[in-house]
């Protein structure tokens, strides 16, 4: 097609509906697999925190392998790899209930909980030790320390990393395209193949993609301004 008409897009209702569900994918499959990260970075952490080798190991392990495996092989390892060794029945459930979408957050999730982990290490190092042993002279069980008074702190102490790769996982949700998730990406390719207006497409992925990021960013600076003020008020 000849000529810049973006509004050839836009104001098809058929292309605009495509677009607002590209987007909601998009944003399922990061909430979701921002949220198992999260969890999961946690749950890495306090196991390395405990004493004894065979869990730093494993966390080791677990960290070098996420952070050193592309993320598209990793996606297409669990849609089409771990996929094929579950039984039928789950099998046949999970393609009844977008199988590309719960693979894509699990497979990004994982992956991202490497990063968080590492994260919020470096944010619980910048902790005083005093903190530590505050929190158990007042009778805090080693859970309880850790839940109510040393993560808080080393969340805060992590933020500005935590926000960059979370920003960083909104953008890899896109790879999710690759093994059929209809977010974003994948529903703009499929309005240049039947536009064939590949420049009026992709500009208007670039734009909302931009959006977003700017969005997460802000949100991300305003906490930030927000730790400051805490802290300088205490």
């Amino acid at each position: 097609m000849s000529g810049f008409d973006i509004m050839a897009i836009l104001a098809n209702p058929e292309f605009s509906r495509m677009l607002v569900h590209g987007v909601r994918m998009t944003l399922t499959v990061f909430a979701g697999s921002w949220l198992l990260a999260m969890s999961l970075a946690i749950t890495l952490l306090a196991l390395r925190m405990l004493p004894g080798r065979l869990t730093e190991g494993f966390v080791a392990a677990y960290i070098s392998y996420h952070r050193n495996v592309p993320t598209l092989v990793q996606l297409m390892f669990w849609y089409f790899g771990i996929a094929s060794l579950l039984p039928p029945g789950l099998q046949i459930w999970l393609a009844d209930h977008n199988s590309e979408a719960v693979f894509a957050v699990i497979a990004l999730g994982l992956c991202q909980a490497a990063y968080f982990s590492e994260d919020l290490r470096s944010g619980l190092r910048a902790v005083p030790k005093g903190q530590w042993e505050a929190s158990r002279a007042l009778g805090h069980s080693y859970v309880g320390a850790m839940r109510w008074v040393l993560m808080p702190q080393a969340a805060r102490n992590a933020g500005p990393a935590i926000v960059n790769h979370t920003v960083s996982l909104f953008k890899n949700s896109s790879l999710a395209m690759a093994i059929g998730v209809s977010e974003l990406t994948h529903v703009v390719k499929e309005i240049e193949s039947r536009t064939f207006r590949a420049f009026e497409s992709y500009l208007i992925a670039t734009l909302i993609y931009l959006v977003c990021t700017l969005l997460l960013m802000a949100v991300g600076a305003w906490f930030e301004r927000r730790n400051r003020e805490m802290r300088a008020a205490s």
